[in-house]
């Protein structure tokens, strides 16, 4: 098992979170939000989530969905944790925390040091902080690949405990930890062939990539 914490993201078929659980992942994530490429339906998270071994967190990464969308998937039993990637204010956050008894990851877009800074109004309201690079407007929250400047959250202490997000691969992972002292990776788009599709044998490369960093 890596030092450093890895979260899959966008997985939906049983071989790749078969894959990644062998790889030693400690978070899958599965993403419920229609607009992506890498969207499963209730049904689908509950049966892949069930599928995991207890000791790997399954985490459904949700855009601003409303408590009925929210209660549909954590009736299941399944989710061990909420990600919000959305616009979700240090209120909503709060409140699905509250409501869902579930720790609440919030997804925080960056592209100044700025950004950074204004994520500590999240402190008291959200379990983990994900530090993503901020797409353009009217595309998708993440999982474009891209990456923002890793050296800004150098000498940072955020107010909660935090993970890094966009651009990651095997290739350029361990630089990532190597620059921002990051706990937790999360990947999406460098395991993938194609939007959506993911490689079994990029999920191993990127998992043993973070185990030798």
């Amino acid at each position: 098992m890596s030092r450093i914490a890895i979260k899959t993201c966008g997985l939906s078929t049983p071989e790749t979170v078969g894959a990644a659980v062998r790889a030693g992942a400690s978070h899958l994530g599965f993403i419920h939000f229609p607009k992506s490429p890498r969207h499963v339906d209730a049904d689908r998270m509950k049966a892949l989530a069930s599928a995991a071994p207890s000791h790997v967190g399954r985490v459904a990464v949700l855009v601003d969905a409303d408590d009925d969308q929210i209660a549909q998937l954590t009736g299941t039993g399944a989710l061990t944790a909420l990600q919000l990637h959305g616009g979700e204010s240090p209120a909503r956050v709060a409140a699905i925390r509250q409501r869902f008894a579930l720790p609440v990851w919030k997804a925080i877009s960056v592209k100044t040091r700025a950004d950074i800074d204004a994520a500590s109004a999240y402190a008291g309201a959200a379990d983990l902080l994900l530090f993503d690079a901020k797409t353009p407007e009217g595309t998708l929250p993440g999982g474009m690949g891209l990456r923002f400047d890793w050296t800004l959250l150098r000498d940072v202490s955020p107010s909660l405990p935090w993970g890094l997000s966009g651009g990651l691969s095997a290739d350029n992972v361990c630089e990532a930890i190597r620059l921002t002292g990051a706990p937790l990776v999360d990947v999406s788009s460098g395991i993938e062939d194609a939007p959506g599709i993911k490689s079994v044998d990029k999920i191993m490369a990127f998992c043993k990539a973070v185990s030798a960093c």
